[in-house]
């Protein structure tokens, strides 16, 4: 399925009350879209449904929110199955939650990379299988978040990596088997985006990262956010925002050892 109006159309987003979540959350609703977004934090929450009604442009749209961890498998069960009894069935899942803790493999605790996998993975996971009865009714699309470091390995990414590929093969595995339903799902992998969580993680990544991506542009919310939606608009599984993104994936995939030699000669510059 292809989205090309939005009108009318029911969107349930995870981690939408900041980052790439709430830049999409913003762009369904000025495209006359009915928006839930779900996110860990009530106050937060509130303050970006506020911004998200801001964009509506019909007093017939509908807004809620949904506090959620979306690791907590049975809780996640519980919410979901009431917010479709309040607030409809989705058309659209976005699944933007998600977590990171750049570190040298020796220094992640393994409770951070449960973490992680829990919140990248299982979230994504959990609120797929609780959603896809109905999204099978309305013939729906699915975005799941990867990223760059899904397809490329990144120094000091080993848990954000792993996590982040995996999505990869979830979502091109689930794509794969719901074409016979008509539910159409795609994977978003951008680069370094202008986001709360990015910020967090540049406190404490190693500076070989830093030396990894130090070229690299950072993209707005805003950018990936209307990639996302020109995407939905073609049915293109892969979602990769930018000109340079694009290029580092058909580099990987055409010229992995490329990919290497330059990662490894900018982490040897840094070092010397």
């Amino acid at each position: 399925m292809k989205i090309t109006d939005f009108t009318g159309k029911t969107a349930y987003i995870t981690g939408g009350s900041s980052g790439i979540g709430l830049a999409c959350a913003e762009m369904l609703s000025a495209r006359g879209a009915n928006v839930l977004i779900m996110a860990r934090r009530s106050g937060q929450l509130e303050i970006a449904i506020k911004q998200i009604e801001a964009k509506r442009v019909s007093e017939k749209q509908r807004f809620s929110t949904v506090q959620l961890d979306v690791s907590d498998k049975d809780r996640v069960a519980d919410s979901l199955a009431s917010a479709v009894k309040e607030f409809g069935p989705p058309d659209i899942l976005i699944n933007s939650a998600g977590v990171s803790f750049p570190q040298k493999f020796e220094d992640i605790p393994f409770e951070k990379y449960d973490e992680i996998m829990r919140v990248n993975l299982y979230g994504t996971w959990n609120t797929v299988s609780n959603l896809l009865p109905y999204l099978k009714q309305t013939c729906g699309y699915i975005v799941n978040v990867s990223s760059v470091a899904g397809y490329i390995g990144i120094f000091g990414m080993t848990a954000y990596s792993a996590s982040k590929f995996a999505v990869i093969g979830f979502s091109e595995a689930l794509r794969s088997e719901l074409k016979r339903f008509d539910v159409t799902v795609s994977v978003l992998c951008p680069p370094d985006v202008d986001t709360p969580m990015l910020e967090r993680a540049g406190r404490i990544k190693p500076e070989e990262t830093k030396a990894v991506s130090a070229t690299a542009k950072v993209m707005t919310a805003g950018e990936v956010a209307k990639a996302v939606i020109d995407a939905m608009a073609k049915g293109e599984f892969m979602i990769l925002p930018g000109s340079g993104t694009r290029f580092t994936y058909n580099m990987k995939r055409l010229f992995p050892w490329l990919v290497e030699s330059i990662t490894d000669k900018r982490i040897s510059k840094f070092r010397k």
